[in-house]
């Protein structure tokens, strides 16, 4: 059900907006301590003891508006970008490469759209005590007055760079997993189809991740520039003037492995996110389909 389908669509592109916020919403609160480990990358016995069972939690309002508004933009976006294919080009919108290039450019455009938002969640998970904002608010204010508007988008480039192939490659492989599955499954097994969801979901986050992660680790330590006096009490810090000076400066100090830091608790977050995400999107959308049918033949008795 994701994507354009011209002989099994009923969702509309504003029902597939609520559809991606809704699994957006679900997801962010399932996996947000992943987040915070992920950011951090410190142990969750350290955490726990240091900052209470909450600090799993940090920047949760923040990444709950990005993750809200990029599952209804970028879902939005993908289901009118293969339904524009089907119907102006000779492609089928359910085409694995169709899937990769139309997945890139709906989360430009949702990454775009929510880039301040991720910002902000990135600098609550990645504050200590004492903490430097002590609410939403706090931080917008305080980032613009010191910073000015421009901090908001930091790591604005490595994002979209990372992000087209990143997010193409999840629907394209979603979409070639989920084919293959249909071939190999029988009929009396295809009952299981949520499940298989998840699992196509899983595998397509982790082939997804492994082959995008450094630009996701450059984007993370250029979001947190600025912004060294509260990373202090975290080890040593790091200062970057810009995309070619980090990527110098991680190969120079760390070598070829300091662009995979972190990529264990990364992986697993990508498995459980991006399973989570397509699962509960084709849940919402067949709960969507399913009421509308439900209703159209009292609209037509009435």
């Amino acid at each position: 059900m994701v994507g354009y389908d011209p002989e099994a669509k009923c969702v509309s592109t504003v029902e597939a907006a609520a559809a991606g916020s809704a699994s957006g919403f679900v997801t962010r609160v399932l996996i947000s301590p992943l987040d915070v480990i992920k950011i951090r990358f410190q142990a969750a016995r350290r955490i726990f003891q240091e900052e209470g069972m909450l600090a799993f939690w940090k920047g949760h309002v923040p990444a709950q508006l990005l993750s809200v508004g990029y599952g209804a933009v970028q879902f939005m976006a993908f289901e009118s970008l293969t339904k524009l294919v089907h119907n102006v080009t000779s492609y089928n919108a359910r085409n694995s490469f169709v899937h990769f290039i139309c997945g890139g450019l709906s989360a430009c455009t949702a990454t775009v759209a929510v880039q301040p938002v991720d910002t902000l969640r990135t600098r609550f998970a990645a504050q200590g005590e004492p903490k430097i904002y002590q609410n939403l608010h706090h931080a917008v204010v305080t980032m613009y007055q010191t910073e000015g508007p421009r901090t908001f988008y930091r790591g604005l480039t490595p994002t979209i760079i990372a992000v087209f192939p990143y997010a193409g490659f999840q629907f394209s492989f979603y979409n070639i997993l989920q084919q293959f599955s249909e071939r190999m499954i029988s009929d009396e097994g295809k009952e299981g189809g949520n499940v298989k969801n998840l699992v196509c979901g899983s595998c397509a986050g982790i082939i997804s991740k492994t082959l995008t992660y450094p630009f996701d680790l450059i984007k993370k330590r250029l979001q947190v520039g600025g912004f060294e006096h509260a990373r202090a009490a975290f080890g040593q810090v790091r200062i970057y003037r810009g995309l070619l000076d980090c990527i110098r400066q991680i190969m120079r100090e760390e070598g070829p492995g300091g662009f995979f830091k972190g990529l264990s608790p990364s992986l697993l977050k990508a498995a459980v996110s991006t399973g989570l995400i397509f699962f509960t999107y084709e849940l919402f959308c067949s709960l969507l389909c399913a009421l509308k049918n439900a209703d159209s033949p009292k609209r037509k008795g009435g």
